[in-house]
């Protein structure tokens, strides 16, 4: 069985106004998981610094079952809350404020030169991303992956869509977050690479620019683990929903690497076509037409969800993750995705606030009838033992 990971990225908020604070840097300074691998095996946190300290990131141990990264995502969200708490914060899954704000910058070499070369793009950047890793057995596999799960992707967008709000207005998109994104030179899908030589390639010609040292890419290689990360998601505002891309994506990896085992070829469609499915998928996320995966024409999110889900479902099945996931995506078709009760949550309040402290409680959630069944993360269920050494690309 792959094993996979997730980061998850939230946002630091006064629970009473609603308004971001920079406050990664104190929350950090409370973080200390040291005692807590003998102490609290479950709590395992790494937690780390984005480009602002309005943001914080949680990051998971690799799991081979989906019960044991579904536990640990809950617990990551519960732990670190209980230090926002302490500096007088909450964090909420918002993959962008939905009040005003003007970020604060996270203070490092690296930070620092990339706020001097991106000027306002990396200044605007406050947006709460979700990646999820998935192993692969060599960059070869992991390219090969690559090059077969693109079509797939902008569903993604679609399903965890959870940002319609920018500087204080309702931005018209479902994913407002996946437009700011696309403002980084190398965001966004990719053409076929068909080898692993190709990919470094390219990944080293766009160095050799000075624009960028690290692309971009809706999916890539991790420069540092066995893992093909996939980027295209928003953080969700329901905990269940990121169990829920995070199955998806174990199983697209793993179906995607039978067809190169097999023989099959990729689906040549040009990125430019693509990035109008994951246009399309922001914009309107599940209530409205997205792009066929297989057809790339428009068609009804009910309908290219049951192809995501026939597409996958033998890797679905022999994972035992297939009835979680059929419900799940019932689930959503039938309430809605963040989005949707962003939107509805202002419609009967008003305010703002409002919104982000309803979010701040969905955050939060504990598990219900729906959950994934299993036993409990422990840490004999991750392949490390080190807090501070994940499967998690933490390079941002």
């Amino acid at each position: 069985m792959r094993t996979f990971g997730v980061e998850e990225e939230f946002l630091i908020v006064n629970p009473d106004s609603g308004y971001p604070l920079p406050l990664a840097g104190e929350i950090l300074r409370l973080h200390d998981p040291g005692p807590q691998v003998v102490q609290n095996p479950g709590h395992l946190q790494m937690l780390a610094a984005e480009l602002h300290q309005e943001q914080l990131e949680v990051i998971t141990h690799p799991h081979e079952s989906l019960s044991g990264l579904a536990a640990e995502i809950q617990a990551g969200r519960a732990y670190a809350d209980s230090l926002a708490r302490k500096a007088g914060a909450r964090i909420a899954a918002l993959a962008t404020s939905p009040l005003p704000v003007t970020p604060h910058p996270t203070r490092n070499d690296r930070y620092d030169a990339l706020l001097e070369k991106h000027a306002l793009t990396a200044r605007e950047q406050l947006t709460s991303g979700y990646h999820v890793h998935v192993c692969v057995s060599s960059d070869e596999e992991g390219v090969a992956v690559l090059d077969r799960i693109r079509s797939w992707l902008p569903p993604l967008i679609a399903l965890s869509s959870n940002s319609p709000f920018w500087n204080g207005t309702d931005s018209g998109y479902a994913s407002f977050r996946t437009q700011a994104w696309n403002r980084w030179s190398t965001a966004g899908p990719t053409e076929v690479f068909g080898s692993a030589q190709a990919y470094h390639s390219l990944v080293e010609n766009l160095s050799n620019t000075g624009v960028v040292t690290s692309p971009d890419f809706d999916a890539r290689l991790s420069s540092r683990h066995p893992t093909v990360e996939i980027r295209v998601a928003d953080v969700c505002l329901d905990a269940r929903d990121a169990a829920l891309i995070a199955a998806l994506v174990r199983a697209l990896v793993e179906t995607a690497a039978r067809e190169w085992e097999a023989g099959q070829p990729p689906d040549m469609v040009p990125a430019a076509i693509l990035r109008q499915g994951a246009w399309r998928a922001s914009r309107w996320g599940m209530d409205g037409e997205l792009l066929h995966p297989v057809l790339h024409r428009p068609a009804a999110a009910r309908n290219v969800f049951a192809a995501l889900h026939d597409h996958v479902r033998d890797a679905l099945d022999e994972a035992g993750d297939a009835a979680y996931v059929a419900d799940s995506l019932q689930r959503i078709l039938t309430q809605g995705t963040g989005a949707t009760q962003q939107r509805q949550t202002l419609k009967r309040s008003g305010r703002l606030a409002d919104v982000v402290a309803h979010a701040t409680g969905l955050t939060h959630q504990g598990p219900v009838g729906d959950w994934p069944r299993g036993e409990p993360f422990l840490a004999r269920d991750a392949a490390i033992t080190d807090p501070r050494s994940n499967l998690a690309d933490v390079s941002g």
